[in-house]
């Protein structure tokens, strides 16, 4: 049947029709795969990094000492004299109430002293509130001197952004004197498609080549990524931080971004860099081994498994990919053409992942080392469509011609994905595989299903029913084989062995998407090609093969499809 087959979903190419439309194979390969997203965006100053200097009294202001923009300042350093009356006021007022405390002597009644007491520290706290810092205090406190003069110090270190009055001019409480930002840190605003953005990830990488210096490359981090999607422009803000210690980077200036996105083998965004590390929630560029306070912010650092990466380093793995000119698209459906044999070339309906830019990820449809026409396969496309065969405009029926062939062969769980399960959900899916080997065992005796068995089955099955721990599928599973299960004991042995199929193949597709991160033991995935109507697959813990569906009959007739591993390894 199998040629048959190939005939229905294949055409054959002669060497002078294959010279004329040039048509050329490659393989299908398997490597690390990175998508590439590239994007362009400007340079902004750090929000988290800028700070507005205001007055905190009426005045003037009589000096200037950062008289420039652009100016650097240090943290601490003196900005301006401010004249104020009000302010030296306030300083009497307070000179004047601590010298009267200070005469008090034991004689003076405790009430005097209290209301004195409270007068000396509410002026102290208008001296505050009018901007003295306590060292200003301090002096004040020594000299016993009113100064009119106030001097206003910067709280951050960094670039004078704005100067926004002149030395002469006249403020009012809260009029901004000066805007200034640390740049040692910079951000990137970017805007991506949401299909872009998806992909990205806090913390993650990113390269920047700015304009003005088109020949060094910048590395910064993802450090926001908007949760909405703007509804003018249909795109979604990413903000990237970048450090700048030597001061090149200058907001304002406009720079290209390159995203590398690791992808696993069926096509999901993978990224090792950061596994197992912390790092700060607010300034990506913090990453260590072991938790602790962020150097910045102060905050704890997070575990990076809350971003969604690994917990543990784990291999790169690759992705099994085709030039871009293989693949044929239509709508919805996607097609290469496979040569089995010298000239015969196959349609193979393909699930595509990422386009990258000369390759397309193939997540299934296809394997390694299969030759793919590259070129000239509309050509090859167009004979099937002459021939009445399957083509690009009607996958479908490549589709159900290849279902057929799957029939006549083992149970595929090739694309099936294994996920290890914690606590509870874990011993109770392993229960399940332990209660289902006493009935194989029981069927490849000849014997007829015991209640003991039969309900032991069903019991571990249905404690899986409802674990919202578990993907619905996989509970859909548990819940066939509870219902298959249920009157096992009371069959005779030929209807319990075909009862014993569906079953078999809920827990083969169990056992090879969900095990127990405690598991330790393997099973075998056995397939008999003489069972009648097919689907002879069953699963056992151990050597030798013992056919269930067969018994004494034909005890050892069947063959070892695959190992069904424990964990990831």
């Amino acid at each position: 049947g199998g040629s048959q087959i190939q005939d229905k979903l294949a055409t054959k190419i002669t060497p002078a029709a294959r010279r004329l439309a040039q048509i050329e194979v490659a393989p299908a390969s398997r490597r690390e795969v990175d998508v590439e997203i590239e994007t362009v965006g400007a340079l902004a100053v750090d929000e988290s990094r800028l700070a507005t200097i205001s007055a905190y009294i009426d005045g003037r202001v009589e000096k200037m000492f950062a008289d420039y923009t652009g100016v650097r300042v240090a943290k601490n350093d003196h900005l301006a004299n401010l004249y104020s009356p009000s302010l030296y006021a306030a300083q009497v007022e307070y000179l004047q109430s601590s010298r009267a405390l200070r005469q008090m002597n034991d004689r003076t009644l405790e009430a005097v002293r209290e209301t004195q007491q409270t007068l000396v520290k509410n002026s102290r706290q208008k001296l505050i509130e009018l901007g003295m810092t306590e060292e200003q205090i301090k002096e004040l406190e020594e000299s016993e001197s009113a100064k009119s003069r106030l001097t206003i110090y910067s709280p951050i270190g960094g670039t004078v952004l704005q100067k926004l009055v002149k030395e002469g001019d006249y403020v009012k409480a809260g009029d901004p004197i000066y805007q200034i930002a640390d740049l040692s840190t910079v951000w990137l605003m970017l805007e991506l498609f949401p299909e872009e953005a998806s992909r990205i990830r806090f913390g993650q990488q990113v390269e920047a080549e700015v304009q003005s210096m088109p020949d060094e490359v910048f590395m910064g981090r993802v450090a926001f990524i908007d949760p909405t999607v703007n509804s003018q422009t249909r795109t979604v803000g990413v903000r990237v931080e970048f450090l700048n210690l030597q001061g090149k980077l200058r907001p304002g200036d406009y720079a290209t971004a390159t995203i590398y996105i690791p992808v696993g083998s069926q096509g999901e965004v993978y990224d090792s860099m950061l596994a197992g590390k912390w790092i700060s929630p607010m300034h990506p560029q913090i990453i260590r081994d072991e938790p602790g306070d962020c150097p910045i912010c102060g905050m704890d650092l997070v575990p990076t498994s809350e971003y969604g990466f690994s917990e543990e380093p784990i291999e790169r793995p690759e992705s099994l990919v085709v030039p871009r000119s293989a693949v044929l698209m239509a709508g919805d459906d996607s097609v290469v053409y496979v040569e089995k044999e010298k000239g015969v070339f196959e349609i193979r309906p393909v699930t595509m992942g990422p386009i990258l830019e000369e390759e397309i990820v193939i997540l299934s449809g296809l394997e390694e080392g299969e030759q793919v026409a590259v070129s000239g396969n509309f050509l090859i496309d167009s004979q099937m469509q002459l021939e009445g065969k399957p083509s690009l405009i009607d996958v479908s029926r490549a589709v159900e011609i290849q279902a057929e062939q799957k029939t006549d062969g083992p149970l595929d769980l090739s694309e099936l994905i294994l996920t290890t399960y914690d606590g509870d959900t874990g011993k109770r899916l392993e229960a399940l595989y332990t209660a289902y080997l006493p009935v194989q065992q029981q069927l490849a005796d000849d014997k007829a299903v015991s209640e003991e068995a039969a309900s032991g089955l069903r019991a571990a099955a249905e404690s899986l029913v409802n674990d919202e721990q578990l993907e619905g599928d996989l509970q859909d599973l548990a819940n066939e084989i509870a219902s298959a299960s249920e009157h096992l004991h009371h069959m005779e042995i030929a209807k319990a062995r075909e009862s014993f199929k569906p079953i078999s193949h809920a827990v083969l597709r169990l056992a090879r998407q969900a095990r127990g991160s405690g598991a330790e033991e393997d099973y075998i995935h056995f397939y008999c090609p003489m069972v009648e109507g097919g689907g002879g697959d069953w699963l056992q813990a151990t050597e030798p093969l013992l056919n269930p569906y067969w018994g004494s009959e034909m005890l050892h007739c069947g063959e070892n499809v695959e190992s069904l591993e424990a964990m990831k390894k």
